[in-house]
């Protein structure tokens, strides 16, 4: 009996053959888009000076530089999208490129400054944009010392410190502190009553 050989199947029509040259095709297309994506840079506004809540934004306070930032690019802030007008939202450290999210416009803003005086040292942490506590301890009623102290603000953003020797070598300090609006009158009844301020840094940020 006469057995007809049979013709081998050449290898590239293997369909499998065909799908592992596809796999490799995609997956070579898809490092040389991960890689071309990581070379290319986008303009992005970075922080020159420590910015507090409230204060203006202008193109004096950034630099520009050009950073790969992907796919996140457009939720950072850049000079084509710096408007007049907008404010900062949070504190914003030096240095940092800012996220549109860390910017708001002026009238939606819930926030004020307002200027204390303490008469105890200020704690070398705290600076421009730090994050405090401010406690009050008010004057007694015969006007000699004053009641234990109470937390007054939990929270308060400083802005600008100044000190200056005052008589008999006690150092004061003025604090320019940005708070919410609906604490200006308790801060206000605390300074007209004569109660002493203070101060103690909030957490490592400060």
């Amino acid at each position: 009996m006469t057995t007809i050989p049979r013709s081998r199947r050449r290898f590239w029509g293997d369909y499998r053959f065909l799908v592992g040259i596809a796999l490799i095709a995609v997956s070579i297309a898809g490092v040389w888009l991960v890689v071309s994506s990581a070379r290319q840079t986008s303009p992005a506004l970075q922080a020159t000076r420590t910015i507090v809540p409230g204060d203006v934004l202008s193109s004096d306070d950034f630099r520009v530089v050009d950073v790969a930032l992907g796919a996140i690019a457009g939720e950072y802030l850049t000079p084509a999208t710096l408007e007049p007008g907008v404010v900062a939202a949070r504190t914003i450290r030096e240095g940092e490129l800012v996220p549109s999210s860390a910017t708001s416009d002026a009238d939606a803003m819930r926030t004020t400054s307002i200027v204390i005086t303490i008469g105890v040292g200020v704690p070398e942490a705290v600076r421009t944009g730090s994050p405090v506590e401010v406690w009050a301890a008010p004057a007694k009623a015969e006007g000699r010392g004053f009641e234990a102290p109470r937390i007054l603000l939990s929270q308060a953003t400083v802005a600008d410190v100044s000190t200056q020797d005052a008589m008999l070598s006690q150092e004061q300090a003025s604090l320019e502190l940005v708070i919410e609006r609906s604490e200006v009158a308790s801060v206000l009844e605390a300074i007209s009553d004569g109660s002493a301020l203070s101060i103690v840094p909030l957490g490592a940020g400060s």
